[in-house]
């Protein structure tokens, strides 16, 4: 069985990688690179001793995108391409809606060419929006996103579930992520973000070897038990094998789903910064400061779903999150290509 990873060589799609290989799938991957390298993909071979069929395309480029498909039986496709910072979406809302949504476009299209009725997609918690109540399950309705960047998620969401309603051939699972954090734990792949980060705990790693002077936490007023905001962060391995999982499922079953994947604890800011100080005996400068816009205080799942029907659960802990996110960063300081 061979899964096509469209935008693989990213931090959640090597991550998925090494487990589709090491559960016995083939896998091809498909990256343009915007917010990767192909290092990643490298370090993959290395840690499972497999291949994997890597192509240099913009997944938005059918000609070049045709050729994968020419080339390789895909049975799947599991869709992670896409811009996903939230600040730079408000910025630049129609580069957000060309580039997010013309890569579904294209990838729904060549798949109908060649015969491909199996999808996953990489969706996101923020389809939840404001109005939902914490902690968010699968019968919700979809909410009023506070970003560019959720809204294409959600569209993308209503994209493929309008396409497989027309195709009663094409199975879909749309996969809803909370706060991946976390690394291999070899230490050989990690989030490498390119400038600044926009996530917490690579901002948190680069605080703590020094490559920034002090982590600024976004409010301590919330509502919650410290004042700040919490959260459903998951470690990134718990997250790929998650995808496994869907693969399994989605291979055997003609099916439209929609899963949550977190643990379903809600973790602070603060209590983040503590347990990586804690567990790794490093420092972590860090101030609070003002309320950043579009911040919710409380956002976690309820994974039950996935359970039930996937068999899948997460099996790490915060404690686990942090010390492998510290490994990663201190044995690649300047990340894969830098």
């Amino acid at each position: 069985m061979t899964v096509l990873l469209a935008g693989g060589a990213g931090y959640i799609g090597s991550h998925t990688a090494i487990e589709l290989l090491n559960a016995g799938y083939d896998v091809v991957v498909a990256d343009n690179y915007s917010n990767s390298c192909p290092e990643s993909i490298n370090r993959v071979e290395k840690i499972t001793g497999k291949s994997v069929k890597l192509y240099e395309l913009d997944i938005k480029d059918t000609d070049k995108l045709e050729k994968v498909f020419e080339e390789n039986n895909i049975d799947a496709v599991i869709h992670f391409a896409g811009l996903k910072a939230v600040g730079e979406s408000v910025s630049k809302p129609v580069m957000y809606y060309r580039n997010n949504i013309d890569t579904t476009l294209s990838l729904l299209e060549t798949m109908g060419r060649y015969n491909v009725k199996n999808i996953i997609f990489s969706s996101s918690a923020t389809v939840y929006g404001e109005e939902n109540p914490v902690p968010y399950v699968e019968t919700m309705k979809r909410g009023v996103c506070t970003n560019p960047y959720g809204w294409t998620k959600a569209m993308m969401e209503q994209i493929f579930e309008d396409t497989a309603r027309a195709d009663a051939e094409l199975a879909v699972i749309l996969l809803r992520y909370f706060n991946p954090i976390g690394a291999h734990e070899s230490g050989m792949i990690g989030e490498d973000p390119n400038g600044i980060p926009n996530n917490l705990m690579p901002y948190v790693s680069q605080v703590a070897i020094g490559k920034r002077e002090c982590l600024t936490i976004f409010g301590n007023d919330y509502p919650t038990a410290d004042g700040t905001c919490t959260r459903d962060y998951i470690h990134v391995t718990d997250l790929a094998v998650g995808h496994v999982r869907a693969v399994d499922y989605i291979i055997k079953n003609k099916c439209v789903e929609i899963f949550n994947l977190g643990t379903g604890v809600p973790y602070s800011v603060t209590e983040i910064v503590e347990t990586f100080e804690r567990v790794n005996g490093v420092k972590v400068n860090h101030v609070y400061g003002a309320r950043r816009e579009g911040d919710l205080a409380e956002c976690y799942a309820n994974a039950d779903k996935a359970y039930e029907i996937l068999g899948w659960k997460t099996e790490r802990t915060l404690e686990d999150m942090c010390r492998d996110s510290w490994n990663w960063q201190k044995n690649n300081p300047d990340g894969y290509c830098k």
